[in-house]
């Protein structure tokens, strides 16, 4: 069973600086067997952000289409100026918000991000697919955020891609089946650490009352 901590919270008020050890443990004290934790937060170093498209130059004379891009970061490169950046891609249009890492970064599997000449032009950092990202498979094109996500260009991507995770991958035995729902492990670590439980699916609808 898969549950990562931000879902747990949803259901307990698990300290904020509650250390990943002090969890895994709290949950081997009840009895319930953590097989790995995987804190996706440490799948990409250094500077991950939300980039806008700004202008698309397509490069010809290559054997492959390239398009230099322009991306609008916001400060999170120092000057405030758009991010240069040679990519393949071509599931993406001005407008579109992208996820972009900048030069210093590191991808999963130890891929370091440097500027870097390439097809004649400077690319200074990379535009993610979600396979590069380590979360997903998908490697046909890069990802582009929805219409309606609130992130802005300069914005950490981590939370929006979901990166701002710990994963827990955990082995249920028959004994503990009320462990298999959220509820079940949620109320027994709000016992453990003495903090309130919460079920959301009894919580009042706006304007109404709980049933």
């Amino acid at each position: 069973m898969r549950v990562s901590v931000s879902w747990l919270r949803e259901y307990v008020d698990l300290p904020a600086d509650l250390p990943t050890g002090d969890l895994e443990q709290a949950l081997v004290d009840l009895g319930i067997e953590v097989d790995s934790v995987a804190d996706l937060r440490e799948n990409v170093t250094g500077s991950l952000v939300v980039g806008e498209v700004l202008e698309i130059e397509e490069l010809t004379g290559f054997k492959k289409p390239i398009r230099f891009v322009r991306v609008d970061v916001g400060a999170a490169n120092g000057t405030g100026e758009p991010q240069e950046i040679v990519c393949g891609a071509r599931n993406f249009a001005v407008g579109d918000r992208v996820v972009v890492i900048l030069p210093g970064g590191v991808l999963p599997g130890g891929f370091a991000i440097g500027a870097r000449k390439t097809y004649g032009r400077v690319s200074n950092g990379m535009i993610c697919s979600a396979r590069e990202l380590g979360i997903g498979d998908d490697h046909a094109g890069i990802l582009v955020l929805p219409e309606d996500s609130p992130a802005k260009p300069g914005d950490d991507a981590r939370p929006v891609v979901g990166l701002d995770e710990v994963v827990l991958e955990l082995d249920i035995t028959p004994d503990r089946g009320y462990a298999l729902s959220l509820r079940g492990l949620a109320r027994e670590l709000s016992h453990a650490f003495g903090v309130p439980f919460r079920d959301p699916a009894l919580a009042p609808a706006p304007g109404g009352t709980a049933e």
